[in-house]
């Protein structure tokens, strides 16, 4: 499986300028967070970069991609139609080749030297199939991801057999379809916003799109219906990676991504006494 292409979806209505937002990074330099993403992909082997942006954005976004704009093609998502629809844009431009897909609205701190992307894409090419990062994730922040259910693969920790994609379960549906052995009480596999794919999710998503538009139905398209449907077809499984995804569009998204940055990076002595003098003089 040779992974050269990456999708980065960036259209959604409350998405689009979370990827112009600044940050300092690991190494306390400013950039960026479409830069910190596309630095992730760049290390995992990719040579191009397509981003699913809102029509007029492109320049905004190539301005801020830096270096790397050279990377980039843009294809735009005219009318808010989902994240589903936001994603096959992109299929002409990953064609019949795999890709690894990211979402801009999170930011990835890895726990060791490879970077989160560097293992999703090393494990889908050991398994040569599609991989899906995962998170276990208290049933409190369901409401905000789409998650897995499956059986832990015998002999490889931390990798599943998918068996069920839902997207933002109830917890009582995820306790009654996506319990998953080994996890703890209480949480389930959410999905990293982090997906290495094969090009049968493009025809999946290129079939859901146009029943949406024979129909009219208004709904959005999706993507987790169709990595559910992926699950049937082909091998497809979930991997937790050494490492933690910070979605910076909730509440206190952007402060907690920038603090996990800040204190896993070279300035951690120099914030940590900052934050004890802000907690020193609160009263």
């Amino acid at each position: 499986m040779n992974i050269r292409k990456a999708v980065v979806t960036a259209a959604g209505p409350h998405q689009d300028r979370l990827p112009l937002q600044r940050f300092v990074d690991l190494n306390g330099v400013e950039k960026t967070a479409l830069q910190i993403i596309l630095e992730e992909v760049i290390a995992a082997g990719i040579e191009e970069v397509c981003v699913v942006v809102r029509c007029g954005a492109q320049a905004a976004y190539r301005e801020a991609a830096g270096p790397h704009a050279r990377l980039l093609e843009f294809v735009e998502q005219s009318e808010p139609r989902g994240y589903g629809d936001a994603l096959h844009r992109a299929a002409a431009f990953v064609g019949d080749q795999p890709f690894i897909h990211l979402v801009s609205d999170h930011l990835y701190i890895s726990r060791q030297q490879r970077r989160c992307a560097e293992q999703l894409v090393e494990a889908a090419k050991r398994e040569s199939c599609a991989v899906s990062a995962v998170q276990a994730t208290r049933e409190s922040m369901l409401s905000y991801y789409g998650a897995v259910g499956g059986t832990p693969v015998a002999g490889k920790a931390g990798l599943y057999q998918i068996e069920r994609v839902l997207e933002k379960p109830a917890p009582t549906l995820a306790e009654q379809q996506l319990v998953v052995p080994g996890l703890r009480a209480g949480h389930y596999l959410c999905l990293f916003g982090m997906h290495v794919l094969t090009p049968v999710v493009m025809d999946l998503l290129a079939e859901a799109v146009a029943e949406s538009r024979s129909t009219g139905d208004p709904r959005p398209v999706m993507l987790s219906p169709a990595l559910e449907k992926l699950a049937k077809q082909e091998r497809y499984l979930a991997l937790e990676l050494a490492g933690t995804r910070f979605n910076v569009g909730v509440k206190y998204g952007l402060l907690i991504a920038q603090l996990a940055l800040a204190l896993r990076g070279s300035d951690r002595e120099e914030v940590l006494a900052r934050l004890v003098e802000l907690l020193a003089s609160r009263d």
